[in-house]
């Protein structure tokens, strides 16, 4: 590190992403932790001597910014980022740094793990050099017909937010961007940063507010009071209701707040995967899971219900059992959830009917559509 004046620090790449991760922190409802609880990597070719080097020399001189903690297989260290993610309730997140080529696409899978179940991770691959031909670089997975086009575009499709760096200028923005994804409640998955091997090494003079403390605070939507109040309306006027807890009750802390509303409205609870725990196994009004993987019961109460209320869920195909879950054709799903970008927390569900299409299992017409 050097300082160079006019308020600017001079830093590799590499160097300037280790410190910038450790000056992040979240926050809700007033209580703060780091945003990152440490790293994962893999060295070899591609990261060793940028993000590698970094994390050794902060590890040394700030110990406990960005802890390092070796993993043996790629895939199984971004699963371990999205299980602590999902322990912290998301309010904390891991790093998973690897080499370019097959140590890249070790992390495709749980990658896709991660943005399916909405779950925090930031990955930060190797890349081919930015300022010499691509190919061929060690296990020559560049793409033949594209010079610009690497292994790591792979990650494209199973990230919520992908950025390549190939000038440090980039990074700022780039890094700014990736924690506004990690802290959305409503649109956070995998993010992917592909880092060229040769920009890791990159000296530049960066402006000093970049590695200052940021917190990132994590909202709490206020529902719109008119859909609260019609999503109330239709649930008052239920016969045979049915409450499917998805993971963002756990996420939101919000278990005893559905305990107290089951239990005042009399409604049993399913649970989808992500959503187990919502309600204890044991409590009256406890149906366990729902879906293609359901239990029975609720599977039985969802083909009868004429009311099905989606608390934290966004009634995923598993949840749904690929849309022939729900039974009742007259059926009604008013849903609370959050909602990107603008984080408006109410979304419901409903159904279209289209003339001609034939009845699904139950005899449910037409298809469920996110409003």
């Amino acid at each position: 590190m050097t300082l160079t004046g006019r308020g600017r620090v001079r830093l590799t790449v590499g160097q300037a992403v280790v410190r910038f991760l450790a000056a992040q922190r979240s926050e809700r409802d007033g209580a703060g932790q780091p945003l990152f609880g440490g790293c994962s990597g893999i060295f070899g070719h591609g990261n060793v001597a940028g993000i590698g080097q970094a994390l050794l020399e902060a590890e040394l001189l700030q110990p406990g910014g960005l802890r390092y903690y070796q993993a043996r297989n790629e895939q199984a260290m971004v699963h371990t980022a999205a299980a602590f993610a999902r322990m912290r309730n998301r309010l904390s997140a891991w790093v998973c740094t690897s080499s370019i080529g097959p140590g890249a696409t070790n992390m495709v899978t749980g990658a896709a793990l991660a943005t399916i179940n909405r779950l925090p991770v930031l990955l930060l691959p190797g890349d081919v050099f930015a300022t010499r031909v691509a190919s061929p670089v060690l296990q020559e997975l560049e793409h033949p017909g594209g010079q610009d086009v690497s292994v790591n575009d792979a990650f494209r499709p199973v990230s919520r937010f992908f950025d390549r760096v190939w000038r440090p200028e980039q990074l700022p923005s780039a890094l700014l961007a990736a924690m506004r994804v990690l802290t959305d409640p409503a649109d956070t998955g995998a993010v992917t940063l592909a880092l060229p091997q040769d920009v890791q090494a990159e000296a530049y003079d960066w402006p000093r507010e970049l590695f200052a403390a940021r917190v990132w605070h994590v909202p709490r939507p206020v529902p719109e009071p008119a859909a609260l109040a019609r999503a109330a309306g239709v649930i008052r006027s239920a016969a045979r209701p049915l409450i499917v807890a998805g993971g963002g009750v756990i996420y939101a802390e919000a278990t005893a707040e559905l305990r107290a509303f089951a239990e005042a409205a009399g409604i049993p609870v399913s649970e989808t995967q992500a959503g187990k725990g919502s309600l204890p196994y044991d409590h009256p009004l406890a149906v366990g899971a729902i879906g293609s993987t359901g239990t029975a019961a609720a599977n039985r109460l969802a083909r009868q219900a004429d009311v099905v209320i989606g608390i934290g869920t966004r009634y995923s195909d598993f949840t749904t059992a690929s849309r022939t879950a729900f039974g009742c054709p007259q059926g009604r799903r008013p849903g609370l959830r959050p909602r990107a970008p603008a984080a408006r927390p109410v979304g419901g569900y409903r159904r279209r009917q289209r003339r001609g299409r034939p009845a699904g299992r139950g005899g449910v017409r037409g298809r469920v559509d996110a409003r």
